[in-house]
Order: structure tokens, then C-alpha cells, then sequence
């Protein structure tokens, strides 16, 4: 049998283990066996044997031979995780506690390594050998709460005694300590470790003898391992009258060898539990005062006998200041009195001087400033303005008297607090700020404290159901709303009425035009809002806006601004599309728009485009975006719809770049390669929370499977339809990847972009049909050829049969016409919808459609995945895959949208062993980010490596 390394490790974690120190430390072995004497099985790792072991009977203890498997420390270490993995996750797992227990010393050594607590060494043998240390108190006092719960197995191996002698046991602690030099000895053979170690032997795995290195490695190990480590306490001593009080710096002193034993330099050099520290305890301390004094020259004052050390205040501030860094890179701790070093605080404040707006639309939508700046809190209170002044002279003298008490003030808190005032934020940044709470305070991101209308202002804006506020739709409404489209309402009366933009981005289907109708006949209501609003949206969705518009704002005056001899005119809605648009910017940026609408926002996604410019240079009173996906591929897209609605919200695109996009990814490739810490779950973390809180407000996001949101759509069911490639296929299929394969691995630069693009066209053209890949036309016989056709006719014969009607999407026009030829010949009544269907023609289909005329729809996904009502479909089939889960999901929600009565099935074709699937399981890993904040495409495969590419379009067998 096959075993994986991880069966391989949760098998063996069932077993007993005992660990066998040897010399030097990285021979040791950890060997497992059972204490039921069965054997282990048949694993193609480790050394199988046999071996005395101390097993117990009852109540004595006997030696006797079993079956045991010995592992090398390297190789045992993943059993070990795994034992300590599946010990804490399920009662029901069978893990034996000492391998348990091994795992949990494994998490410590490994832990002492991440840290680089390690020292050279050479061994009782004169080997070369690294081993653990120095430790500290925490790593002390772990180290013995394992030991005290070493199980009997896990030091099974008895010590060897005269013949007839009792059965002993290895010293517990012993055993531990030797297991964790095993694994520091292990791990770091790198050429790294031979540049720490200065000696090309600790690099090596096999042992080295060294014996010659012994008293270097002792020499260098006193440097940071001697008997004691030493810290360093400020104390504020008592004040005299009003005068300032002194400051003394005291050497504590700590034990090594246990670390829970500690005293004051003083009471060493005084005789007070010196024999507790050892005979040589003087000797270090002074041999560690003088290397402390070499990264901070006052400390030399401390000798020949170390005591207590009084500072001046240049000294003090040296060590509120880089001092403290450079010591603590030597093993020094410096620790300040609580009381006087953390009362102090700084932080930045927006909007503190500022009385509240009466105008908040003017205000946001205005020039105005908001002021940020620094202020001090004392124990969380803020201080005044005199307490303040009293800080700010502290700049010289690092104690500063308040409240009746001496407080330290360290340098950067004084230059704050004498340079208080800081840049002004526009409105919208400040806005900004008050919803992260932070900011960038020359190049660090900084916590920032709101001020109270601040505070207020972005409670408001985050409660997305505009909370208590009385709202009641239009009187000029031919419409009942729905309650979540009444909130909608609500929210984008609430972020107009204050001067700001928003976008609404209800799932396909949800009505977000009745809703943003209905905004514009409540601002008609109003005189400093009324005016005409203009639309911009893809030439297939002017007629349904027009047809919206005339049933829900029956009289409301509405016109096309598209085609030849178009005129501007009008004062109610003007519908025009996004080429027109950008064809005539400078003409509508003339004109008085109270309201611009982009639907299907996603057009605009790239701000550098020729469209979004244009949308850009055209102004008006309130910006709405009404898309379904507002994050398709990338952030970028997010940043492109929300500048364009909120300017200044999100900063410039280089700024969240590199605040946002680039943080965020950087989280995800950590928690990919480490998982997501202690508590926290999934691919994304703090930063894309973060960004979440920043654009929730501003962008109203709704889906169908929420509660209460449409509770009448009846169910949607999606499969995944694998299919097999035929004979002629799977030919064509390898001779793709052989040909092309060969040519991108001599090939570089925007050359080798172009070949990956073209065999993964090519790879999806096969895995379609021949006939596509091929170019043949419709006249040629389809049949028998393509595995994924052949699918098809079974789910249209069943879908037309039950009286059922199917939209089928294919991102390529030429596989839909050969579609449609194939249909025709089988009788299959079909339509044929794509992006140069004239509108006056696509509304046509729709309707006939529909009408039940015709039982199938085929479309081009790009050209019909948005706008349209096709709820007379209760089947849709995605013939071939697209690159984003979410226009997928669009082209769906043709279908599945209010209004449809029908379970809905959605068939997604695969072609097994191919592109297509591996592509699959890529597409759902897409949907993560836009769900954590509310990829890209076939380009960036391109960035794939040549052995990344072909494991990815390899063909395999199903």
C-alpha cells in the first residue's frame, strides 16, 4: 500500500514513542513501539527492530523485547506535530499520550529554534553541536510543566544496571533537555548556520570532530549563556520637598540554569544568596555590566562593585530613546516603573477643534479642512491645555510633574507634543480616518481617535438600514416596495442628502432600478434636489430602463440620448449608453445633472480607461453605481467605483495600492504559508476587515440568499457536469500543450504572455468542440465528436421534454453559432443572442422568449450576462467555464431573479482531466475576496511558471 506522509505520520501517532539521546545531540532517535508488544506497521521510513523496553504488568514493571520503528529527529518531527495536531482536536482520535507528549516537547524546541535561541557548542564526544539556549523564565518553566507530565512510555528505555538490579528509568528533565539540544542541533544545517557559528562544521550533517573547538565554543557561549542574565530597573526615587525626584538604574540579576532564582546586583555583591548563584555569580555580573557598557558607556560607572546607578536626565532620555534598543540586542532588559512610563499617552485626534457642520452636504461635498493633531491622555484622560504645556517642556527634562505625581516623557511623545498640529484632512479623508480609525502619519499607519460629531457622523453612516430615520416612497410611485428595497431607499436618500455617493450592489434580480427610481422621484420632491437625472448603461439595458421608468414613474419624462442626430433634452431621465457617453463627455458635462447614474458599474472597473475618464468629467449633485459585482477580478476595481462616486474616500490609486492591495495580499500569502493565528479563521485578515469597515457605508451590498431578502424565490440548485473527452479530443487536446509548451519555454517577455493566452484558448476551444478549435463551420458534422455536445443534446432532450426552457452561455460566439446550427438540424427550436444583436433585435428575442415561443436561449456571456429578464428559464447550462466566478453568477441571475416561480438548475460543463478542472477549483477560490471585503483572469496565468503552466494544462486521466 501507498501511504501519504500525512497517513504516515497520524498512523504512527497512535503508538508509544521514547526519545534515545545521542552524541552528538542530532543522532538521536525517537523510536515508537506499542507497549501491547504488536507490531508496527509496514511504513517505507525509519528503521524497524526489536528493543528492551520497560513495560509495565499490573503493578510491576518488567523489561522485555518489542517491535519498534526508529526515526531520525528531522524525520520524526512531522509525526510528532501530528500527534500533538490530532491529540487536541478529537476525544475519538486514537493518539497515544506519549507520542502526545513528545509532540508538545517538539512545539517548544521548534518554538526555541523560530526564536534563534541557539548556541554552538562541542559535545562530551567532540562533535560539533548546536543546543539550545540561552532560556528564559517562560521557556524554563514550560520546559518543567512538560516534564512533570512525562508519561512512563515515553522513557521506556531502561538504564542499563548490574545484573539482577532493579528496572530504572531515565531522569525526566535529562530526557527533555537532550531531546530539545536534539532538535536545535538538528535543524539549523544550513550555510547560514555556518555563517553564525563562524565554522563551516555546523553547517554539516554528518558529525565533525572538533575537539579542538571546545574552548572557542565555551568562550563564545560566556558572551550569552554565562551563569546569569542581568536587567536593568529604573526606580524614581522618593522626591525631596518640591524637587525633582532622582532616577536610579538598578542591575537585577537572574540564574540561568533557573531562571526562577533572581536578586539585585547589591544584595549579590553584599553576600545575600550568593551560594545560591554559584561561586563565579560576581564574576559574570561584572563580565556583564562591562559588555552592557560597551553598547552604553554609563553603565560603566556601575563598576568595580555594581550597586545602583543614578541618572542624569540626558541619560534618562538616551534610554527612553535608542539606548534601551541597543541594549536589549545585548540580553539587557530595561524595566520602567509602571506607573511613571505608561500613564503618558499620545495619540492622534481629527476633528477635535472643529465645531460640528450645520451643513453636512455642503460640508462633505465642499473644500473644507478637518484638523488632526496630537493629544496627551494621562491614564486615559486627556489632558488640558496647561498639563499639555507642561509636557511639551519636558522636551529637555524627561520627568514632568501632573496631577500630583512625576511621569516620564520620552522623547517622541515630547516632539509630539510640541509639534501638535499635523496636516489638515479634507472632509471625505476625515470621514475617512473617523471609519478605520487610523491614518498615515509620515509613512506609519497611526491610530486615530474621532471626535464627537465625527463619532456620531460615521455611526450614522454605519448603521446600513439608515436605523430610525421616517422615510415613505415617492407619492409619484407606481410601486409597492419591498422592505429591504425601502431600506435601500433609505440609504441612498440618506448618502445623497449628505453630499456623498454610494454604490448599490444588490444581487442581479433584487430591483435595484425601482430603487434608484424611486430616489429620483423623492428628490424631485424637494426643490434643492429636484433636476433631471442621467443614466449611463450598456446599450441592451435602454429599453428595460425605459420601460422601468414608464411603469414605476408613470409621466415621468424620459429620453434616449443614443444613435445618429441624438439631441440632449429633458428633465427627468436621460438614458444614454457608455460609448455615447464617452463619445459626448464635454457636451453632458454642460448640462445641470442633479443625479448621474452608472448601472452595470462594472463597465467603469478600470479607472485608466477612455469610459471612466469621461464618467469623471462629468458633474453632478449625487453619483450613484448600481452593479451587482462590484468587485469582479481586483481592489482596483473596488477603488475605480467608489472614487468615482466618493471622491477622496479611498485616497489616490497609488495610495491604496500600496495601503490596502498590497497589505492585504501579503496577510493572505502569510496565512496561506502559516495558517491564520490562535482564534482566527480563513484567507483573509485584519486589513481586509479593515478595508470592509472603510467601504461597507459607502457601498449597500445585498445577496438573495440572505434572511428575508427575497424569501419567495424558490430554490437554485448549480452542478458541476463532468464530461470525458473524445478520441479526436484528447489528440488534439496533447498536441496543443506539446506544441505550444515547447515554444513558451523558449520564450519570454510580452511573447510568452501571448503564447500562454493562446494555449489556454485553444486548450478551452478543444475541450468545447473540434469543430471550434478547428474553425469548421456548421455545415460540418458535430455529432460524436465532443463529449460536452454530446451532454448537452441528453439536457435539452429532457429540459424541452418536461416543458422547460434552458439559457445556455458560451463565452465564444463562433461555439454559439455552431450551436445553434447543431440545434437546428436536431429540430431544437433556439435563439441566438451576442454583442452585435442590434438592441431593437434583442429586445425582440427577449420577449419571444419569454412568451414561451422558443424553449432555448443560447448566449454570449459577455454581451447577455447583464440587464436581462429571462425568468422563463428554469435551466441554465455555462457550456464552457468563464474566468470570474462573478460573471457567472450574473449570466445566472438571468434567470434566478425576482419574479421567477421555478427551481432553477444551473449545469456547469467540465471536461475531466483537463484545464477546465483544475481552473474549476481556482474559480472558487476567487469568490474569497470579494466576500471578505464586501483575483484576475487568464492574464495572470501568463505569470505561471513554465512547470506551474504545464501542471496546470497537463491532460490527466479522469
Amino acid at each position: 500500500m501507498v501511504w501519504t506522509t500525512g497517513e504516515q505520520a497520524d498512523l504512527l501517532a497512535r503508538y508509544a514513542a521514547v526519545f534515545e539521546p545521542g552524541d552528538p545531540a542530532r543522532t538521536g532517535l525517537l523510536t515508537f513501539w506499542s507497549p501491547t508488544g504488536t507490531a508496527l506497521p509496514d511504513l517505507p521510513l525509519g528503521e524497524p527492530g526489536e528493543s528492551p523496553m520497560a513495560v509495565r504488568d499490573g503493578d510491576t514493571v518488567s523489561v522485555r523485547k518489542v517491535p519498534v520503528l526508529r526515526l531520525p529527529v528531522v524525520e520524526a518531527l512531522p509525526v510528532l506535530v501530528a500527534a500533538r495536531r490530532l491529540y487536541g482536536e478529537a476525544a475519538a482520535t486514537a493518539v497515544h499520550p506519549a507520542a502526545a507528549f513528545w509532540g508538545a516537547v517538539a512545539g517548544l524546541a521548534l518554538q526555541l529554534v523560530a526564536r534563534e535561541r541557539l548556541l554552538p557548542g562541542v559535545s562530551d564526544g567532540g562533535y560539533d553541536a548546536w543546543r539550545a539556549g540561552p532560556l528564559d523564565l517562560a521557556d524554563v518553566q514550560q520546559m518543567r510543566a512538560l516534564t512533570a507530565a512525562l508519561p512512563a512510555e515515553a522513557r521506556a528505555v531502561p538504564v542499563p544496571v548490574p545484573e539482577g538490579g532493579p528496572v530504572l528509568l531515565p531522569d525526566a528533565e535529562d530526557l527533555v533537555r537532550d531531546f530539545l539540544a536534539a532538535v536545535a542541533d538538528a535543524l539549523p544545517r544550513t550555510p547560514a548556520a555556518a555563517t553564525a557559528a563562524g565554522r563551516l562544521a555546523f553547517a554539516a550533517v554528518e558529525p565533525q570532530h572538533v575537539p579542538q573547538l571546545r574552548d572557542w565554543a565555551r568562550e563564545l557561549s560566556a558572551g550569552v549563556d554565562s551563569g546569569i542574565r542581568m536587567a536593568l530597573r529604573v526606580e524614581v526615587a522618593p522626591a525631596q520637598d518640591d524637587r525633582e525626584p532622582a532616577l536610579l538604574l538598578v542591575p537585577h540579576l537572574s540564574s540561568l540554569a533557573d531562571p526562577t532564582l533572581a536578586a539585585d546586583a547589591a544584595e549579590l555583591f553584599a553576600g545575600a544568596d550568593a551560594a545560591g548563584f554559584g561561586p563565579r555569580a560576581q564574576a559574570d555580573t561584572v563580565l556583564a555590566v562591562r559588555r552592557a557598557a560597551e553598547a552604553w558607556p554609563p553603565l560603566a560607572r556601575l563598576l568595580p562593585v555594581p550597586g545602583a546607578l543614578t541618572l542624569t536626565g540626558r541619560e534618562l532620555q538616551d534610554l527612553l530613546g535608542d539606548a534601551s534598543a541597543r541594549l536589549r540586542a545585548q540580553g539587557v532588559e530595561v524595566r520602567w516603573p509602571e506607573e511613571a512610563s505608561r500613564a503618558l499617552t499620545v495619540r492622534a485626534v481629527v476633528g477635535a477643534d472643529r465645531t460640528p457642520p450645520s451643513d453636512l452636504r455642503s460640508f462633505l461635498g465642499g473644500d473644507g479642512t478637518v484638523d488632526l493633531r496630537w493629544a496627551l491622555s494621562l491614564d486615559g484622560d486627556p489632558l488640558t491645555e496647561t498639563e499639555t504645556a507642561a509636557a511639551v517642556a519636558a522636551a529637555s527634562q524627561p520627568l514632568v510633574h501632573l496631577r500630583g505625581r512625576w511621569i516620564l516623557v520620552d522623547a517622541d511623545t515630547a516632539r509630539r507634543a510640541r509639534d501638535r498640529d499635523l496636516k489638515p484632512l479634507t472632509a471625505i479623508e476625515a470621514l475617512s480616518v473617523a471609519l478605520t480609525g487610523r491614518t498615515d502619519i509620515a509613512g506609519t499607519q497611526v491610530t486615530v481617535a474621532p471626535s464627537a460629531w465625527l463619532l456620531a457622523l460615521r455611526e450614522r453612516l454605519a448603521d446600513p438600514d439608515g436605523g430610525t430615520e421616517p422615510l415613505r416612497p415617492p407619492a409619484a410611485l407606481n410601486a409597492t416596495l419591498r422592505d429591504y428595497q425601502l431600506r435601500g431607499l433609505r440609504w441612498l436618500d440618506r448618502m445623497t442628502s449628505l453630499g456623498l455617493g454610494g454604490c448599490l450592489a444588490d444581487d442581479m434580480g433584487l430591483g435595484k432600478t425601482v430603487q434608484l427610481i424611486s430616489l429620483h422621484l423623492l428628490r424631485q420632491e424637494h426643490p434643492d434636489t429636484a433636476g433631471p437625472t442621467l443614466v449611463v448603461c450598456p446599450a441592451s439595458l435602454l429599453g428595460n430602463w425605459q420601460r422601468e421608468i414608464n411603469r414605476f414613474a408613470p409621466g415621468t419624462p424620459v429620453h434616449r440620448y443614443h444613435g445618429p442626430g441624438r439631441t440632449l433634452e429633458g428633465t427627468g431621465f436621460v438614458l444614454t449608453t457608455y460609448s455615447t457617453m464617452r463619445l459626448d463627455a464635454g457636451l453632458l458635462a454642460t448640462y445641470g445633472w442633479r443625479m448621474v447614474v452608472a448601472d452595470e458599474a462594472q463597465h467603469v472597473k478600470n479607472p485608466h480607461s477612455g469610459t471612466a475618464k469621461a464618467l469623471r468629467d462629468i458633474p453632478a449633485d449625487a453619483k450613484i453605481a448600481l452593479s451587482g459585482t462590484p468587485v469582479e477580478n481586483n481592489l482596483s476595481e473596488l477603488w475605480s467605483l467608489l472614487d468615482w462616486t466618493t471622491p477622496g474616500l479611498l485616497g489616490s490609486h497609488g495610495h491604496f495600492r500600496r495601503r490596502w492591495i498590497a497589505a492585504i495580499e501579503a496577510e493572505r500569502a502569510e496565512r496561506a504559508e502559516f495558517g491564520p493565528p490562535d482564534g482566527e479563521s480563513g484567507e483573509y485578515g485584519d486589513t481586509a476587515q479593515r478595508l470592509a469597515e472603510l467601504v461597507r457605508p459607502f457601498l449597500l451590498r445585498r445577496r438573495k440568499s440572505d434572511p428575508g431578502i427575497a424569501p419567495e424565490l424558490p430554490p437554485k440548485t448549480e452542478t458541476d457536469r463532468p464530461v470525458a473527452l473524445t478520441a479526436e479530443q484528447q489528440a488534439l487536446y496533447e498536441s496543443q500543450v506539446r506544441e505550444v509548451m515547447g515554444q513558451i519555454r523558449s520564450t519570454e517577455g510580452i511573447a510568452r504572455s501571448g503564447l500562454v493566452l493562446k494555449l489556454l484558448t485553444g486548450l478551452k476551444q478543444i475541450c468545447n468542440h473540434p469543430a471550434h478549435f478547428l474553425k469548421e463551420t456548421g455545415d460540418t458534422a458535430l455529432s460524436g465528436r465532443s463529449g460536452k455536445l454530446e451532454l448537452l443534446d441528453e439536457l435539452l432532450d429532457t429540459i424541452t421534454a418536461e416543458d422547460g426552457a434552458a439559457l445556455v452561455f458560451t463565452q465564444y460566439v463562433t461555439m454559439a453559432r455552431l450551436l445553434e446550427a447543431h440545434l437546428r438540424e436536431r429540430g431544437v427550436p433556439t435563439l441566438l443572442l451576442h454583442g452585435g444583436t442590434p438592441v431593437p433585435r434583442r429586445e425582440e428575442m427577449v420577449r419571444r422568449f419569454q412568451d414561451g415561443e422558443v424553449p432555448v436561449f443560447l448566449l454570449s456571456l459577455k454581451a447577455a450576462g447583464t440587464g436581462l429578464n429571462l425568468t422563463r428559464a428554469d435551466h441554465v447550462v455555462h457550456y464552457d467555464r468563464w474566468w470570474n466566478p462573478a460573471v457567472e453568477a450574473q449570466a445566472t441571475d438571468r434567470a434566478y431573479r425576482i419574479g421567477q416561480t421555478r427551481p432553477v438548475q444551473v449545469h456547469r460543463m467540465i471536461t475531466e482531466g483537463t484545464v477546465e478542472d483544475r481552473i474549476a477549483a481556482l474559480l472558487e477560490a476567487k469568490k474569497g475576496l470579494a466576500d471578505a471585503v464586501l483575483g484576475s483572469g487568464e492574464q495572470a496565468l501568463s505569470n505561471l511558471t513554465n512547470d506551474e503552466l504545464a501542471n496546470l494544462v497537463e491532460l490527466r486521466s479522469a
